[in-house]
């Protein structure tokens, strides 16, 4: 006798990837994880390589029903198509879903039709969502389509503001100390950066300083609400395209920087969309984006649970 199908639900990111089987009523067969997936990270050919190997290892040799890919870095249509290509014919990828990993956040936090859903970790990205179908999607691509934020953001505001110290051409501020002690003097990191010695990536991670400083600094300060008015922006943006201003709009927040949970952060996403949108409504999101994704991919199979355990 055979085994049973599986269905598979994937959440992808930059820096980990989570896997699992789900058994014909919803239950846990397997789980798996991995390193980083997002194509845009890895290339296209290295994440289809990392999901293959994982799906394989979690349905251990039984027939793969449905997959559903949700992974950072399919934010543009040829992104998505591109993936799609690269994975038509394969055994476990005949019934498939690709998409970006923010429905699978979004999911993990509501099951509403109308709803918005902001990631903010190393960078940032949103999606809304209405009961029509319709969407709202960005580029996502940084600079070039108007994005800022995130630990990558921070990270690299707090390090324009500290050159300007050192050098006199802006006010004094004691990220300029962070800087130095996470990075060495400060023309010496900016030579790294420049030759390209040292990825800005690294950057980041003067942003759990920058939130330690907001209290006593005023340019850290500023920085903390530049980032709060940064989530709203993302928020009241879907919410205009789809009409949803007036409507009692769920908010979910999700990645490290959100999840932290920073008073000054938080209190300013709140009041904003206050202002905003007065009657939409944050959810944070405590359940991991896999969840989110095998949620979707359940639903998909005409599967509807009212609990999914993933522990084991």
């Amino acid at each position: 006798m055979g085994l049973n199908p599986v269905v598979v639900a994937v959440d992808g990111g930059g820096s980990k990837t989570d896997v699992v089987a789900l058994g014909p009523e919803g239950t846990l067969v397997a789980r798996a994880r991995g390193g980083a997936s997002s194509p845009q990270g890895i290339g296209l050919a290295a994440s289809v390589a990392l999901i293959e190997s994982l799906v394989l290892k979690v349905a251990a040799g039984a027939p793969v029903r449905r997959t559903e890919l949700y992974l950072s870095g399919l934010d543009l249509p040829r992104e998505l198509t591109a993936y799609s290509e690269a994975i038509a014919g394969r055994a476990w990828a005949r019934t498939v879903v690709v998409d970006n990993d923010l429905f699978a956040l979004l999911r993990a936090g509501t099951a509403e039709p109308d709803a918005v859903a902001v990631v903010c970790g190393t960078g940032m990205n949103a999606v809304g969502v209405r009961s029509d179908g319709a969407s709202a999607r960005f580029a996502a691509l940084g600079q070039i389509s108007g994005d800022w934020g995130g630990g990558s953001g921070l990270g690299a505001e707090a390090l324009w503001h500290a050159a300007r110290d050192e050098d006199g051409r802006g006010p004094r501020t004691a990220l300029t100390d962070a800087v130095r002690e996470r990075f060495g003097p400060i023309p010496q990191l900016i030579e790294q950066l420049h030759f390209g010695e040292l990825s800005s990536a690294a950057l980041a991670l003067l942003a759990p300083k920058v939130f330690e400083l907001a209290a006593t600094d005023a340019v850290a300060a500023a920085l903390v609400d530049r980032q709060a008015a940064e989530v709203v922006a993302f928020v009241t943006a879907c919410l205009k395209r789809l009409d949803l201003v007036d409507a009692g709009v769920p908010v979910v927040l999700g990645g490290g920087i959100l999840q932290a949970g920073d008073q000054r952060l938080m209190s300013g996403i709140e009041a904003a969309l206050r202002a905003a949108a007065p009657r939409a409504r944050i959810v944070h999101v405590t359940d991991p984006p896999i969840l989110g994704a095998a949620l979707l991919a359940l639903e998909h199979e005409g599967i509807g649970i009212e609990r999914l355990s993933l522990a084991g």
